[in-house]
């Protein structure tokens, strides 16, 4: 057992329910094949997820809890296996839900490594959606200043011979994320440290910065000028499952 798995797990409400993704309707939707059944799905990443087409691929999805809800739930995460095999690896595409999964992990001291502290120690010193600047940063920890990005445009993973992939125009969205790594910048005026996390719901051997957005030289220019400065950029794999979320692996990323 490694260190990581010694902690506590983030643990579902409710166990996620396996299901099939029929079709991507919408930004905001997915068809479900759930029991036989079709369902429509809220669809937590308005992006697209890699270059790759869904249909066909299993799911998890989280049931809506309460009424008022337009859909059946929320899928949670896709697998490139077929739906008949069996040991599915997941990818967490709930985007919001990740901020979840890294507060828990603040707090049980499984992410020590990036913001300082004992490794396994409880902290009560978490506070989320802190103002910095003009951009409120997901969290502060003790005086870490800490912002998480869940990148999917960019999936690396092997991708097996029965998934299709689609041709997707360059990823041009980068300007929050800009905005966000400036402001982590400038909080080391003030003898703060500064870190980006990158949030990983699945075993990505190591994130890279690819050429595939319109405005790449941008962003490249302003990750080296925030690292000179002493933004400090990690990485965290997450292991998603029916039952919850496990920390996997937590390593700095070198730009």
């Amino acid at each position: 057992m490694s260190a990581y798995e010694a902690l506590p797990a983030f643990e579902f409400v409710e166990p996620l329910r396996e299901g099939v993704v029929v079709r991507r309707k919408s930004q905001f939707t997915m068809a479900v094949n759930l029991g036989g059944e079709e369902l429509a799905f809220h669809c937590p990443t308005t992006g697209r997820i890699g270059n790759l087409d869904v249909a066909g691929r299993p799911c998890l999805v989280s049931m809506a809890r309460g009424e008022g809800r337009k859909t059946a739930g929320t899928v949670e995460a896709v697998s490139l296996a077929r739906p008949e095999d069996a040991g599915k690896d997941w990818i967490g595409i709930n985007q919001n839900a990740a901020n979840r999964y890294v507060e828990h992990y603040l707090r049980c001291g499984g992410l020590a490594q990036a913001v300082g502290g004992a490794f396994g120690e409880p902290r009560d010193d978490v506070r989320r959606e802190v103002f910095l600047g003009e951009s409120k940063l997901d969290f502060l920890v003790g005086d870490t200043f800490l912002e998480v990005k869940t990148p999917l445009q960019h999936l690396q993973v092997d991708v097996p011979e029965w998934v299709r992939i689609k041709k997707a125009a360059p990823f041009s969205s980068t300007g929050r994320m800009q905005r966000h790594v400036g402001e982590l910048a400038k909080s080391l005026a003030d003898h703060q440290r500064a870190v980006l996390l990158i949030c990983c719901v699945y075993d990505n051997p190591g994130f890279e910065l690819v050429e595939r957005s319109t405005n790449y030289d941008e962003v490249k220019a302003t990750m080296d000028v925030s690292v000179e400065r002493g933004v400090e950029v990690w990485q965290a794999n997450f292991r998603i499952m029916p039952d919850g979320v496990m920390l996997q692996k937590v390593m700095p990323v070198a730009f």
